[in-house]
């Protein structure tokens, strides 16, 4: 799969078979339309393009709320968006000069004469230009002057995707990981750098890597400890992650730390990929560290029992 930071970086290809959309989490009903214009393609002897934007327009265009959290960071859409087979995959800045394109000028510009569109598959409710004025009508009044066809999304899918960004989004942050990791149909993951901390933990037993997630819109699950995978240098490893402001000894900071299992490397300023398979429980504040560190022990026998 090919990136673009942006549309000009873009050649159009022949039998561009495209879908537009921001793709949040890239669950199981974003996998329906993926699979979708994957067919459409081989049916064309085309190739598959996905067309998103960044920034979340909601960033740009309502730029004093803050409460936008997203489930997957641009990067690692773009990794699942290349596990799904898709050909090509363009971010486009968006900016208030993007949003203020006519319906009919986005059409021809982006669509026809930047990226080549034979087909282009689109929910009921997609809008785009100026205003939000476009949509599917304008897509199918002019899909014959340009040479395109027009694939409409059933509603029932429409819905299905929003639903299901919806249900993983409140899943992870009332900690129904089961529930999230089934509507994404893969594990939820974050990904961030290792950092030093205070090595407390290490003190107690169990060393930790405190993990920074650059990206301060990224959606992080709710305080309390999981049961995880790690991916370190592309292998995976067993592990217990702690998500909370650590208040036995009075913490202040909301801190991701993870206790990787039978691991010994120094990963130090190493980026690691962290997968949630379960919740445990919630963040407690113990009445000593001794408390603390019989607790530890037993998470960790609950985890390997899950894992």
């Amino acid at each position: 799969m090919r990136v673009y930071n942006n549309i000009d970086e873009f050649t159009a290809v022949k039998n561009a078979v495209v879908t537009i959309g921001t793709f949040d989490g890239v669950h199981i009903g974003h996998r329906k339309i993926i699979s979708r214009i994957k067919e459409l393609a081989n049916s064309i002897g085309g190739e598959t393009v996905i067309l998103t934007f960044f920034p979340h327009p909601r960033m740009i265009l309502q730029p004093e709320d803050e409460s936008l959290k997203l489930i997957t960071t641009m990067d690692e859409k773009a990794q699942l968006m290349e596990s799904l087979g898709v050909d090509h995959f363009i971010i486009t800045p968006f900016s208030r000069d993007f949003s203020n394109q006519t319906a009919e000028g986005y059409i021809r510009d982006v669509l026809v004469n930047k990226i080549g569109t034979k087909k282009i598959v689109i929910g009921y409710d997609h809008r785009f230009g100026k205003d939000r004025q476009g949509g599917l009508d304008d897509l199918l009044r002019l899909g014959p002057v340009y040479g395109f066809d027009v694939v409409e999304i059933p509603e029932q899918d429409i819905n299905e995707v929003a639903i299901s960004s919806t249900r993983v989004r409140n899943a992870l942050l009332s900690n129904q990981i089961d529930l999230a990791n089934s509507c994404l149909g893969y594990p939820f993951f974050i990904t961030g750098t290792v950092i030093r901390g205070d090595q407390l933990g290490r003190e107690l037993g169990y060393p930790t890597a405190n993990i920074v997630v650059a990206e301060k819109y990224k959606l992080i699950p709710a305080d309390g400890i999981f049961a995880v995978t790690v991916n370190v240098g592309g292998k995976h490893h067993k592990g217990m992650a702690y998500i909370g402001s650590r208040p036995t000894v009075n913490g202040v900071t909301r801190n991701i730390e993870v206790n990787i299992f039978d691991f010994n490397q120094d990963i130090y300023n190493q980026a690691i990929r962290m997968e949630f398979h379960h919740y445990v429980r919630g963040d407690v504040k113990f009445e000593s560290l001794d408390q603390l560190k019989t607790q530890l022990a037993k998470d960790k026998e609950d985890v390997l029992a899950l894992l």
